[in-house]
This record gives C-alpha cells, sequence and structure tokens, in this order.
C-alpha cells in the first residue's frame, strides 16, 4: 500500500492505472477509521481494481465552533487498518495543498442542502461538495462508497456527480452499527461511558418510529413526538432536530407515504451525533 501526500503525484499514480485499463474505487475519508468505513473498502475491492482511499479532515466543512481542531486523527493506525482491509493507495493531502493562497472555487447544491444538517450547520454541504468535487477531479474515480449514516450528504453527492457530469458512480452503503445499534463514528469516541450508553437511545427511537409505521401511523407529527419523547428521557441529550423528509427533494412531509427519509441530530453531552432510517410505506391502510 502507498501513501501519497502530493495531489501531483496521486494525479500521475491514477494516470498509470487508468492507462492500464484498471477501475478505479474511491472512499473519501476524514481517518480515524471504523469498521463503518472499512466495509465500504471491502466492498470496492469486490468491484474495482485498484481501491483509493483519501484522507482528510477538510477545515471548510467544519462551521465556527465546531470541533475542527480536536477532531480525531491517528494516521498510523489508519494505515494499518485501511491496508489490511485492501485499500491500495492512501491519498493524504494536506490543507494548504488542497486550498492553496487564493482559492476561491466552491461547489454548491441548492435545495438539498437548505434542511437537516444543511439548517444547522450553514456552509456545511458546500466544504463537502467543493472537497469531494475537487478529490474525483485528483482521483478520478469509477465508483466512489459512501455510507448511509449520513444519509443527506449521499444524496447531495450523488446530485452533485450527476448534475456536473463527472461519470462517477456513486455507491451509498448500509450503515455499520455497534451491537446496540449506535450507528458508528469517528465522533463516538468523544463519548464518555455513561454517554456512550445514552447514545443507543438514537437508533431505538428510530426503531420505534418504524414500528408505529408499520403498524398504520402516516402521521409524520405524532412519529417524530414519539422519537422526541424517548430521546428525551436521556438527561445528556439535547436534540437538534427530528425530521421526516422525502427522499428525492429532502423536504418536511405532513403524511408519510412512499419512501421516506427519517433523519435526527441529537447532542449527548457535547457530541454531536447523526444517525437514519429510510422507509418505504403505502398510504393507505385499513
Amino acid at each position: 500500500m502507498k501513501v501519497v501526500d502530493n495531489i501531483s503525484r496521486m494525479a500521475t499514480l491514477v494516470k498509470i492505472h487508468k492507462k492500464e485499463g484498471k477501475s478505479v474505487g474511491f472512499v473519501p475519508t476524514m481517518g480515524y477509521l471504523h469498521e463503518g468505513h472499512l466495509s465500504l473498502v471491502k466492498t470496492a475491492k469486490k468491484h474495482t481494481d485498484v481501491v483509493i482511499m483519501s484522507i482528510f479532515v477538510n477545515p471548510i466543512q467544519f462551521g465556527p465552533g465546531e470541533d475542527l481542531a480536536k477532531y480525531p486523527r491517528d494516521l498510523k493506525h489508519d494505515e494499518e487498518l485501511a491496508g489490511s482491509a485492501g485499500v491500495d493507495i492512501i491519498f493524504y493531502p494536506s490543507a494548504k495543498d488542497m486550498y492553496p493562497p487564493g482559492y476561491c472555487t466552491y461547489v454548491n447544491v441548492e435545495g438539498l442542502t437548505d434542511n437537516l444538517c444543511g439548517r444547522s450547520r450553514p456552509g456545511h454541504f458546500r466544504g463537502v461538495t467543493t472537497v469531494v468535487a475537487k478529490l474525483f477531479g485528483i482521483v478520478k474515480p469509477d465508483i466512489a462508497y459512501f455510507g448511509q449514516k449520513d444519509a443527506q450528504q449521499a444524496i447531495i453527492i450523488k446530485k452533485m456527480a450527476e448534475d456536473l457530469n463527472t461519470g462517477v458512480e456513486i455507491k451509498v452503503l448500509p450503515t455499520v452499527r455497534e451491537v446496540d445499534g449506535l450507528a458508528m463514528s469517528s465522533r463516538n469516541m468523544y463519548l464518555s461511558a455513561s454517554e456512550r450508553e445514552d447514545a443507543s437511545i438514537l437508533y431505538q427511537s428510530l426503531e420505534q418510529a418504524e414500528y408505529l409505521i408499520d403498524k398504520g401511523e402516516r402521521d409524520a407529527k405524532k412519529v417524530i413526538k414519539a422519537i422526541e419523547t424517548m430521546i428525551k428521557e436521556k438527561t445528556s441529550s439535547k436534540i437538534d432536530y427530528i425530521s421526516i423528509v422525502d427522499t428525492k427533494e429532502l423536504k418536511d412531509v405532513d403524511t408519510i407515504s412512499g419512501e421516506v427519509l427519517i433523519a435526527l441530530a441529537v447532542f449527548i453531552g457535547k457530541t454531536r451525533l447523526i444517525d437514519n432510517i429510510i422507509k418505504k410505506v403505502t398510504a393507505d391502510v385499513k
């Protein structure tokens, strides 16, 4: 496995592989890898010839007061995990190379970024789409792999890739969870032991929402209220948002029908966690 920290070198290696007729799978990350990241790598390994992982804590997707400075970093451990999972190249650029002096070009996907995390974190998705567009330009993947945990991000990136004619196929894979259902996240390491225990309520509340819908509930406000009630039982929790939206435009729905995304963001202590499920339902209930 190679670790490349230079944009020109990375582009040259990709050109060589492409000239040899090899397909490229790409897994963009901010590092501090866990099984969720590695599941993307293992899938990429099955379907492409060369798997490239980027590790880059992208400064322009963090807002004022967010955790850019303390975001967990451990490149040595990441190298070990990535290598064992089958990564061929780690691309590890610096912020000054990605955004040199005078940098002034940004990518924004309108509409899809207005709700959910886009409302709570203004400018966040502009940072995400900008860095992913740059990475696609450098790595030139055939297929890029993302996790369902970041559902809004995946939908936005898929739209960006389509609108900009990148030619990159976007694959979104299921959320990987701990035994108690907590979605795996690099930020889970911030949680104390008691907070970690409380955090399991996020997925439990989503399961309750699914149960209510399966039993015939179609009023989005009632399902949201049930989720809210469960989460508020944990004293360490502070709800950012709980929303039920359509999966096309990410707009809030009043009546649950078709395919919907049930998404939430909750602070457990000082740590902001997100989770979601996609539910397909019919409007008519006997």
